[in-house]
């Protein structure tokens, strides 16, 4: 047994709501795989379906019913929408979205879903050879987020805006790219990410919950380095964190010490 084997008999049973997960991902998986055969160069080409898979599999399986899908609303389309409501599953490059946000928030309510890989297995196709499934060294977890929301941090306050976060095990495929075409790094690029199951569902459905990202043994007031210690990541990304908290008004700068802000708590 594999150590990729061995990870997805020892995951099935983390997995939340995995039956029917499996079952709209086999669904998606198959239809896209005759799609690419029928017509490899779909959309523009391979690069464009890096993130098709993750897209397609997420909507489906948000909303199965495909007539609320990709709906022509204000001059935008919006991924899922029904009762109202629109959903936009984004997978990277979240300042895409500040145009359509500028517009479904005065309408609509908004649910921005942001899948995330907590375990990315990775594979490579050279030919015809495929490589065996090795485990990336990077884990994402909550914080990770914030990279993205910095773009849309504006907007994180809007009472019709709603974040979710779909902490997910991931296959990503990469393949090998010609010479004429290789612009940096291994010679490999990104063909597809499958999910493999979800783990949870992180909601930031108004304001206040963004409060769950402070670690929750901090002191009154801290600073970056003090909340990237309680948190287990870096000092920059910490500070890129409370950037973000600091526009909702979930932490406030108080003052500075040294020449660092001190911040607190607003609730």
């Amino acid at each position: 047994m594999t150590a990729y084997d061995k990870f997805l008999k020892e995951a099935e049973s983390e997995y939340i709501d995995h039956e029917r997960f499996s079952r709209v991902k086999n669904l998606i998986t198959e239809e896209m795989d005759l799609r690419r055969k029928s017509n490899p160069y779909e959309a523009g080409g391979v690069g464009t379906l890096s993130e098709k898979s993750v897209h397609a599999i997420l909507k489906n399986y948000i909303e199965p019913d495909r007539d609320c899908h990709e709906v022509a609303l204000d001059g935008f389309f919006a991924d899922v929408f029904k009762n109202g409501e629109v959903t936009e599953i984004q997978t990277a490059q979240f300042g895409k979205l500040r145009d359509k946000l500028s517009v479904f928030l005065n309408n609509y309510n908004v649910t921005v879903v942001y899948p995330m890989a907590v375990n990315k297995w990775i594979s490579r196709i050279d030919k015809t050879k495929r490589s065996a499934f090795r485990m990336s060294p990077l884990h994402m977890n909550e914080y990770f987020a914030f990279d993205e929301l910095y773009a849309i941090k504006s907007f994180l306050t809007h009472p019709n805006l709603r974040v979710h976060l779909y902490m997910m095990d991931i296959e990503e495929i990469k393949i090998k790219v010609e010479k004429r075409r290789k612009r940096r790094g291994s010679g490999y690029e990104r063909y597809d990410r499958i999910p493999i199951g979800l783990r949870k569902i992180v909601e930031f459905n108004c304001v206040n919950d963004y409060l769950q990202v402070v670690p929750p043994d901090l002191n009154e007031e801290f600073i970056s380095s003090e909340f990237a210690q309680a948190a287990g990541i870096s000092r920059s990304h910490a500070s890129l964190v409370l950037n973000v908290l600091n526009e909702t008004g979930v932490v406030i700068r108080t003052g500075k010490r040294g020449n660092s802000y001190l911040y607190k708590t607003a609730y």
